[in-house]
């Protein structure tokens, strides 16, 4: 049975996959003044994404190999 996933975190996992994207990048693009709608928090409580540091970089989200399951189980595959 296919994993499913409130949409918008389908969209946001999708988002991530086409390239780890800066800490900073993730909150200025998700963010919401709604309390109730917290997608990209959603995403790493489900295990779909994880932040990691990386030296000369900093803070990057990237998918984990759940996430990127997630992502064949409905039909969105990246890469």
């Amino acid at each position: 049975m296919a994993a499913t996933a409130d949409p918008l975190v389908l969209d946001f996992v999708e988002w991530v996959a086409r390239a780890p994207r800066s800490h900073a990048e993730v909150v200025e693009t998700w963010r919401t003044s709604c309390p109730r709608l917290t997608v990209w928090e959603d995403a790493a409580d489900l295990g779909y994404v994880a932040r990691a540091a990386i030296a000369g970089v900093g803070t990057v989200v990237m998918v984990t190999e759940a996430g990127a399951q997630l992502l064949r189980d409905n039909g969105r595959v990246v890469g």
